[in-house]
C-alpha cells in the first residue's frame, strides 16, 4: 500500500469536523487535533479544514518525520502500522513500541544489542529491524506488526482505566484500529 493510498484510508475512517467533549484534543478534522493544524500553519475554521491540508500534515508529521517512510521501504506493513499507531498515539509511542517488540526479540541481545527506547528512528532502530529481518524471514513483519498491535491494544485499554472518559472512544480504537 502507497502513503498516498495510507493516507486516504485513514482521512475516510477519521471523517470530517468532530469536537466531542470527552475527546482532549478539542476539534478535528480528518481526525487532525485543531493544535496541530495551528502549529502547521492553518487558521481557519476546524470544520472546514481541506482533505489535501490534513493529507500533507499527515504525510509530514506522521510519515517523513518519524521515519516510517524508510521503515516502509523494508517492512510495508509494519510501517504502515506504525503509521497508523502514530496517528492516534503519537509517533513517539509507536517508535517506543517498535523498540520495546524489537528489544522482546532479540534472542536477550544474541542477535543484536538492545535499543534504547527514545522513541526514534534512528540508524539503531534500523539496523536491529534489518537484523531482525533477516533473521526471522518474512514471517518477521507479521511478528513485530502484532506485537505492535498487542502493545497499542493494552495502552487503550490502560487509558480507559486511567480516565473513564476515554471508555467513550476505546471501543472504536480496538475495533478500527488493531489487526
Amino acid at each position: 500500500m502507497t502513503v498516498d493510498a495510507m493516507i486516504d484510508a485513514l482521512i475516510a475512517r477519521e471523517g470530517g469536523y468532530v469536537n466531542h467533549p470527552a475527546d482532549r484534543g478539542g476539534p478535528t478534522c480528518w481526525g487532525i487535533t485543531q493544535a496541530v493544524a495551528r502549529a502547521e500553519g492553518y487558521d481557519g475554521p476546524m470544520a472546514t479544514m481541506p482533505v489535501d491540508q490534513a493529507a500533507a500534515i499527515y504525510r509530514t508529521l506522521y510519515w517523513q518525520r518519524p521515519a516510517f517512510d524508510r521503515i516502509g521501504a523494508r517492512a510495508p506493513a509494519l510501517a504502515a502500522e506504525l503509521f497508523d499507531t502514530g496517528v492516534n498515539m503519537g509517533p513517539e509511542i509507536a517508535a517506543g513500541f517498535l523498540q520495546r517488540a524489537l528489544n522482546a526479540l532479540n534472542r536477550n541481545g544474541r542477535d543484536f544489542p538492545d535499543l534504547t527506547r527514545d522513541g526514534r528512528v534512528g540508524a539503531q532502530t534500523l539496523a536491529a529491524l534489518d537484523h531482525f529481518l533477516a533473521t526471522r524471514g518474512a514471517s518477521g513483519e507479521t511478528v513485530l506488526c502484532k506485537a505492535v498491535d498487542a502493545l497499542q491494544g493494552e495502552r487503550y485499554l490502560a487509558l480507559a482505566e486511567s480516565r473513564p472518559a476515554n471508555e467513550a472512544f476505546v471501543y472504536g480504537w480496538l475495533a478500527n484500529r488493531l489487526d
